[in-house]
């Protein structure tokens, strides 16, 4: 069992508590196979054999969050709770807490931090006394970005820069290691696949990173125009959040398999149970404000240990931030994949794929 002790597994099952006080756990257990409701660790089977790495397993198949698999079958153990919202100010302070005993129950000895200067990584360099790394091209938002944050808070910041020849070396490497050629998947995992690399070369066996809080803040522009967002299906800003959440185990496995192959374990305090559980209670308005203001409570609750120019700035998506994607576009057309095509970076991605003979799919 990797992630938990496997007497809390064993309880959560007993009692089917989905969040039991873990950071996410997958593996064998009394003959069974068990992942987490989050699937913050990965989990494929082939048959009796398991791993936690699809490229081990001649034909690997998934095991979906929340599931069990025993005697051949596939059950469906864990689900997210849906409690009642809670009023604004106890929101807060309940997320104040969960973060602060998340982070702070971090080692640093080993660790460094993923740093793009956004609220996330900042409320982990706050609170950690671990080395900052960031990456990108050199005129990239989220250097600049990453600079100016880790100036605010007298820290020092190593600059992990891409240029072309990295980023096609790289592009390969991340489509092994996750099975993926659609543009978007790519396109995030190339920065923290040489993000992992860097900081495995300078002697760091696990990077610490601000992942899931988009998603379980209300980070994300569709979820503040819900219901009038066509990406999303729910009615209210709490259900387009859900929705978000639910989207995380096949995020968190391409980013998991992409930093394994880079040679460091990942760590994510922000996906702590108690800090999902803390989450999940929030009111719409401590999510998005009427403002349109996203991620409120998170932001509110950092304030005591971080500039408020850090914490009410807002920032790019990190094949944005770091112009990824900008440069895989380019590298595409240059290849004579152009834009009038439809999905031109991800038929690039998938000739390289081939080209490679590497096992892949969008």
């Amino acid at each position: 069992m990797t992630g938990a002790d496997p007497e809390i597994v064993r309880r959560a099952l007993d009692t089917g508590d989905p969040l039991p006080g873990t950071n996410g756990f997958a593996g064998e257990l009394d003959g069974g196979l068990v992942r987490d409701v989050l699937g913050r660790v990965p989990l494929f089977f082939d048959g009796q054999e398991w791993s936690h790495r699809p490229t081990d397993l001649p034909d690997p198949t998934r095991l979906p969050a929340g599931h069990v698999r025993a005697d051949g079958e596939l059950t469906r153990q864990f689900s997210l709770p849906d409690p009642a919202p809670v009023e604004t100010n106890a929101g807060v302070e309940a997320v104040r807490e969960a973060v602060r005993t998340a982070v702070d129950g971090v080692d640093p000895a080993g660790h460094a931090i993923a740093f793009s200067g956004g609220l996330d990584s900042a409320i982990l360099a706050a609170r950690l006394d671990a080395p900052l790394y960031t990456v990108g091209f050199p005129d990239s938002h989220d250097i600049e970005a990453a600079r100016t944050a880790a100036a605010l808070l007298d820290r020092d910041l190593t600059v992990v820069t891409l240029d072309r020849e990295r980023l096609e070396r790289a592009l390969p490497e991340v489509v092994a290691a996750t099975g993926r050629t659609n543009a978007m998947d790519v396109q995030i995992a190339l920065p923290l696949y040489v993000l992992a690399e860097a900081v495995r070369a300078d002697g760091y066996e696990r990077l610490v990173l601000g992942q899931g809080a988009d998603e379980l803040f209300g980070g994300y522009a569709k979820v503040a125009r819900a219901p009038d967002d066509p990406r999303v299906e729910a009615e209210t800003v709490r259900g387009a959040r859900r929705e978000m959440i639910e989207t995380l185990p096949a995020q968190l496995e391409r980013d998991v398999l992409t930093l394994w192959s880079g040679g460091v374990e990942p760590v994510v305090p922000l996906l702590s149970d108690a800090v999902v559980r803390a989450a999940l209670a929030l009111p719409a308005e401590a999510l998005v404000t009427d403002r349109g203001e996203r991620k409120w409570a998170l932001r509110l609750a950092a304030r005591p240990f971080l500039p408020d120019r850090i914490v009410f700035r807002e920032k790019k998506a990190v094949q944005y931030g770091s112009l990824v994607a900008r440069e895989l576009d380019r590298l595409a057309r240059e290849r004579g994949f152009k834009r009038r095509q439809d999905d031109h970076v991800t038929a690039f991605i998938e000739s390289i794929a081939t080209e490679d003979g590497l096992p892949g799919s969008t």
